[in-house]
């Protein structure tokens, strides 16, 4: 039986992660965060000192990094440990796109994410889903927003932590991010020619979720 397979890419702070659990769970499909992968490989690198790519090569081996779905929410397991809640944090996001450069790394998950894609009707989103992981999905979807209002809705996500960064701060992040992913040499993102453009910079939450639902009803349709 064909699974259905929607690739959504996109920078980081575009929402991506956030939409395509809601859309995934309006359509009783599973949603794989991929991006949760580079950052648990992100997080074992900042607790055992790995600082280059040669140290994070030497070490992939002992990375086991799981997805546990769980009444429709997906844990993220490294080495058996649940560290879902904590890989959000502004320096293992940094540490995420750094390991997210090194060909090791992307072999070792790649695997791993077509296998889960093989196996289950999916919404995918990362950075490379649709160029990379995903290259004959069913739809691809390059969702985006300015620079500054993905660093607004960061920084207010931030605000309930007692160390929250300030807005110019977080903003800084989110454009070295941008950098980085964009020219790094393996995978770098970008929007695919076959994927359809959303620009969420002026859209409610909800507005996004209905219009990327309605996307994928039409081309399944």
């Amino acid at each position: 039986m064909k699974t259905i397979n929607i690739a959504i890419d996109g920078p980081s702070g575009a929402g991506k992660s956030s939409i395509s659990k809601a859309v995934a769970g309006d359509l009783g499909f599973i949603h794989v965060d991929t991006g949760a992968m580079y950052r648990a490989i992100g997080l074992f690198a900042l607790r055992n000192g790995c600082l280059t790519p040669e140290q994070i090569t030497e070490r992939i081996d002992e990375i086991e990094v799981e997805l546990k779905f769980i009444g429709g929410s997906q844990r993220v397991m490294l080495c058996g440990e649940d560290v879902t809640d904590y890989i959000r944090s502004p320096e293992v996001s940094m540490s995420a796109s750094k390991v997210s450069a090194v060909p090791a790394v992307r072999a070792h998950l790649l695997d791993l994410q077509k296998k889960i894609a093989s196996e289950n009707n999916i919404i995918m989103d990362g950075r490379d889903i649709g160029s990379v992981v995903l290259p004959h999905a069913d739809l691809k979807i390059f969702l985006t927003a300015s620079a500054e209002e993905r660093a607004s809705r960061r920084y207010l996500e931030l605000q309930e932590k007692p160390d929250c960064p300030t807005y110019e701060e977080v903003l800084n992040d989110i454009r070295r991010r941008d950098d980085n992913d964009m020219h790094r040499e393996i995978a770098p993102l970008i929007q695919p020619e076959d994927a359809v453009l959303v620009d969420s910079s002026r859209m409610g939450f909800n507005e996004v979720v209905e219009k990327i639902t309605a996307l994928i009803h039409e081309k399944l349709d």
